[in-house]
């Protein structure tokens, strides 16, 4: 990997953009490598670097930190994902690269990508989980936390790398990695992309750059070649060269009748000629949404050559993510359940329907433009019996369902309160015994928590102190 980023800055002047933990990542890794005529860190807010030797790093900060004039005096620009430049990326004279591009161009072979709208971390660390309880040499980076830098130095001949892939990580990467998972898209991250058909564009890189020999375990609803809903004709525009493998999850009641390479339909998996049943007991992952992810897992274990009973106990050890619908406890006899993660009205039905008798869902948070109609379509028919929004959305979801659904208004199954603790307070009076409560805002944490993780741990306190 050394070599690899030696090749990149050799005689170049170089910029780390964001100096973040990867930025921080790729500073560390570049000065290792050497070979630079010029280094340089730029970031919005005054941060330190540690001198090494008698090398001292000029640190830009402020808020001409990204003026095109100043990127384009670097040869180089180390971009951290997250990063919104000014203006297109085809204005400017300098090349933007990243960590994640290095990586998978140097190590694609032995990487499985994996990304989705919602599911990506869930898939990732389970993948990673069963191979790594069944013996595999197996790794696992990216967006989960890990900087893929953190590991290059370490990776061997043949070890499995697991790769969660965000879209800003996908960006703007022309390498695809040898075995890609696309597991859903949904409206999201708007207020960096602007359009569904830019955001969908990104997420697409997880497989636009693959070869004939690679692999493409993919959502039927979001195969290549196919228009993605509300991202226009132009999302349909990308091919992939590699083998597609499709996957469906098989509606109640409904034939599978041979739709997908994966099938998943109820608790029944199958996969070319394989199959098997999810255990109802004595697994984390509950409803169908996590039976899909189960499913792809299943899929891509089986090209790992895994038989049914490994997969299997690998999935009864693992043990569900925080934040991502966990099981909490009980409380004055109400289940309490955080779905913190939760950022769209897509994943809020997905929590209602696998959690049974839902007495209650706390909906709300930062209002980024996200479209709530089908969440509030899905409220307006739901058995729930308390909906306590809060925050922006909340008010905005309020109005909107006064306009709309005047039944549901009128019901009293609506309830607006300001914040978080006070729709905790409020669930707690409302409740019923055996029934459940639900964090699962479809909104961003930003502005209010650091993030959806602090989220989650303010929701366990306010219910238990």
């Amino acid at each position: 990997m050394l070599e690899k980023i030696r090749q990149t800055v050799e005689n170049k002047k170089v910029l780390v953009l964001g100096l973040g933990r990867e930025g921080r990542s790729s500073l560390r890794m570049i000065r290792k490598a050497g070979g630079y005529k010029e280094l340089a860190v730029a970031d919005q807010n005054p941060v330190e670097v540690k001198e090494s030797g008698e090398e001292k790093i000029p640190v830009i900060s402020g808020t001409h930190y990204m003026d095109k004039e100043l990127l384009d005096s670097y040869d180089i620009v180390f971009k951290t994902p997250g990063i919104v430049l000014p203006e297109k990326i085809e204005n400017y004279k300098c090349q933007f690269v990243s960590q994640t591009g290095l990586f998978i161009s140097k190590f694609r072979s032995q990487i499985v990508g994996i990304t989705g709208t919602k599911g990506k971390s869930t898939t990732s660390t389970l993948l990673y989980h069963v191979l790594k309880e069944n013996g595999e040499d197996v790794v696992l980076a990216g967006n989960i936390g890990i900087p893929v830098f953190d590991i290059a130095e370490d990776i061997t001949v043949g070890e499995v790398i697991v790769l969660e892939l965000s879209c800003h990580q996908l960006e703007y990467i022309t390498v695809s990695p040898h075995i890609a998972v696309l597991l859903n898209l949904y409206e999201e991250h708007l207020d960096h992309y602007g359009t569904m058909a830019a955001y969908v564009r990104a997420k697409q890189n997880i497989y636009a750059w693959q070869e004939k020999e690679d692999l493409l375990f993919c959502n039927m609803e979001f195969l290549p070649g196919h228009e993605v809903e509300g991202a226009g004709p132009e999302s349909a525009g990308v091919p992939c060269k590699g083998e597609v493998i499709s996957a469906v999850l098989i509606p109640e009641g409904e034939s599978p009748s041979g739709r997908g390479d994966i099938e998943v339909a109820g608790n029944a998996v199958r996969y070319r000629g394989s199959g098997l049943r999810i255990p109802e007991q004595g697994i984390s992952l509950i409803g169908q949404h996590n039976y899909f992810d189960i499913a792809m897992v299943y899929g891509i274990c089986k090209e790992f050559s895994l038989t049914d009973e490994q997969f299997l106990k690998g999935l009864r050890s693992y043990q569900t993510l925080p934040h991502r619908l966990q099981y909490l406890g009980i409380k004055n006899g109400i289940r309490f359940y955080d779905d913190s993660i939760s950022t769209i009205g897509e994943t809020t039905i997905q929590a209602l329907e696998s959690i049974k008798n839902a007495g209650s869902i706390l909906i709300g948070g930062m209002d980024r433009g996200v479209d709530y109609d089908q969440l509030e379509e899905y409220l307006a028919g739901s058995s729930v019996k308390h909906i306590i929004l809060m925050e922006a959305t909340g008010k905005r979801i309020y109005s909107e369902i006064e306009e709309r659904y005047p039944t549901l208004f009128g019901s009293g199954k609506l309830c607006l309160v300001d914040h978080l603790k006070d729709a905790v307070e409020l669930a707690g009076k409302l409740g019923e015994e055996g029934s459940a409560c639900i964090l699962s805002p479809a909104a961003a944490s930003y502005g209010i928590f650091k993030n959806f993780e602090e989220r989650g741990e303010v929701f366990k306190k306010y219910v238990f102190g």
